[in-house]
């Protein structure tokens, strides 16, 4: 009886500490992917700003990140 009650609370042990290990990984790959959404937010605002404000320079800005070649 001590035998089975000692191996279920190795196993509860053993099982949190697996949970704790996967949801913290979890969380921190939850916590990169909002924070690369949020910079991604700021470069769209930062895009529109300038398309509204100087349509010429988001072209070239669109142009140098798609890879073409710009005019000169």
């Amino acid at each position: 009886m001590f035998r089975s009650i000692f191996g279920f609370a190795i196993f509860a042990v053993l099982a949190w500490l697996g949970l704790k290990i996967v949801f913290g990984i979890l969380g921190g790959l939850i916590g990169l992917a909002m924070t690369i959404l949020w910079l991604a937010a700021l470069g769209f605002l930062f895009y529109l700003v300038l398309r509204v404000v100087s349509p010429t320079t988001a072209d070239k800005i669109r142009d140098m990140i798609k890879g073409r070649p710009a005019d000169a």
